[in-house]
């Protein structure tokens, strides 16, 4: 299993942190989500691609940024 970890601008709500943890739930290959609202962090489990990470976040408010 590989972990990915992202810099998400613009989630620093509780609201917030379930839409992105939401829509990162349902990227094929991700087992895990853990969202830090305070630190504006996600770091993603599983055997999914940064690149399908990222088109789950496309056109919302949240922009990712792989560290």
């Amino acid at each position: 299993m590989s972990e990915l970890t992202f810099f998400v601008a613009g989630m620093g709500c509780r609201r917030c942190v379930r839409e992105v943890t939401a829509h990162l739930r349902d990227v094929p290959g991700v087992e895990t989500v853990s969202a830090d609202g305070r630190r504006s962090l996600v770091r993603v489990g599983g055997s999914m691609t940064t690149d399908a990470v990222l088109a789950a976040l496309a056109g919302t408010r949240f922009r990712p940024v792989p560290r």
